[in-house]
């Protein structure tokens, strides 16, 4: 059974607000995807900080070969399910794709979510997200933003793979991860970044970046929870995942495990990093 040598945080539960507060006093921000109320009461015993209900279900809940044809129905279903499971964790809810193809149809479906349980909404991408972005902003809907590999892009992506890898790509990351935040964005995850870019991005913004395969020098990190724990999605391991099932020996000492490694800044290392 795993032990942390930390102490799980206490206290009240997480509100938007903290977030920078976290980044101002150099905190690394933990997070992991969850899709049910058990695994939900396991996250908060386990001190997780923020939980995604990911459009990520349905690659490894529904077993499709992408997160396209998920639904908002379905993410209205799990934020609803994880939210009774939660009592301090801040809880967000993927924009599945397509639902914030506008104003319009983002403010419809974050509605639903907020009304789930969630306390903020994610959108991949910049461009005319921004608009939808500053459009749920305006209405009191905190936003999450998704740069970097941006699953729902990845028939036009080719595939799943690292963005920024050139100069002209990371500049136009950098100021697509400024536009996110001057839209009104309060989080910002970075996914499949290399390291330099992602601590680049991290410098220049006042809100977190999260990092998925981001390095370790973004201001906190989210896997995938059944990455995490060494279960079998059914597709191909990404470089930056690791089991912490292993050193954790439970499902809740792998969740402590895998967030005293980001709060220590063990985890990730340069085998979990693109450079």
């Amino acid at each position: 059974m795993y032990t942390s040598t930390r102490s799980a945080p206490t206290g009240k539960p997480w509100t938007v607000p903290m977030l920078r507060e976290a980044k101002q006093d150099g905190r690394r921000l933990v997070m992991l995807t969850c899709y049910d109320a058990g695994f939900a009461r396991a996250i908060d015993q386990a001190g997780i900080d923020l939980v995604l209900v990911g459009d990520s279900l349905g690659m490894v809940v529904q077993g499709r070969d992408s997160t396209l044809p998920v639904t908002v129905d379905d993410i209205a279903y799990h934020t609803a399910c994880v939210a009774r499971g939660l009592s301090r964790a801040l809880l967000v809810a993927d924009m599945p794709f397509q639902a914030d193809a506008s104003p319009e149809r983002g403010i419809d479906a974050a509605t639903r979510f907020l009304q789930a349980g969630a306390g903020m909404v994610k959108i991949e991408g910049a461009g005319h997200k921004c608009e939808v972005i500053r459009h749920l902003v305006e209405r009191e809907i905190p936003v999450c933003g998704h740069l970097g590999l941006t699953p729902q892009s990845v028939l036009r992506l080719g595939g799943y793979r690292v963005q920024g890898r050139d100069e002209a790509a990371a500049d136009k990351l950098r100021a697509d991860a400024v536009a996110v935040a001057e839209a009104g964005a309060e989080l910002l995850v970075l996914e499949c970044v290399p390291t330099p870019v992602a601590a680049a991005i991290s410098a220049d913004l006042d809100i977190p970046t999260i990092g998925i395969g981001a390095g370790p020098q973004c201001d906190g990190q989210v896997l995938v929870l059944h990455d995490a724990l060494g279960l079998d999605s059914g597709h191909r391991r990404p470089k930056f995942v690791k089991d912490f099932l292993v050193e954790g020996g439970s499902v809740v000492g792998a969740m402590q495990a895998y967030a005293d490694a980001v709060r220590d800044g063990s985890f990730p290392d340069a085998e979990h990093s693109y450079a």
